[in-house]
């Protein structure tokens, strides 16, 4: 059983943004209880199953898929707009911190993960990660299809 726990960090300030990938992703279903998402990394397919957040742990199952399935699949069968963002990762204090850097409708928000092996691990922030916001839903990568961050921008102004 593949287990996930992550928090997740608004970036704020400046961060060293070297060697980004790009990800596109979408979702073939957004459920409360389960997510199930496919992803194309460089020339790289993955259908992903996840389970429902319990605090920051949920069941998670990935699997390479070819590419070129996976680019029909986010064409033809995923929820729309697609995902598109820059990830970058960096090692700080000795812990992989993912950075996501969102294009598109999701333009301007900007988010940092770490996964740790226990929920009460202790990590050192570094001076870029924000405010937390690891049980915020609205910063799930699956409900910004439907509620994409320009929306929230717009609605603030």
């Amino acid at each position: 059983m593949g287990i996930e726990i992550e928090r997740k960090f608004l970036v704020k300030n400046t961060w060293p943004k070297e060697n980004g990938t790009l990800y596109i992703q979408g979702y073939l279903s957004r459920q409360k209880e389960r997510t199930v998402r496919v992803r194309v990394v460089g020339d790289k397919g993955y259908l992903t199953i996840k389970g429902k957040n319990q605090k920051a742990s949920r069941l998670e199952y990935e699997y390479a898929i070819p590419a070129e399935e996976a680019k029909e699949i986010l064409e033809r069968l995923c929820e729309k707009p697609i995902i598109h963002k820059y990830r970058y990762k960096i090692l700080y204090e000795n812990t992989l911190w993912e950075i996501d850097q969102f294009l598109g409708e999701n333009e301007g928000l900007i988010m940092a993960e770490v996964e740790l092996r226990a929920e009460d691990q202790k990590i050192v922030l570094p001076p870029w990660a924000g405010l937390e916001v690891t049980n915020d839903a609205r910063y799930y990568n699956a409900n910004l299809i439907s509620n994409p961050y320009k929306k929230w921008k717009e609605q603030e102004a």
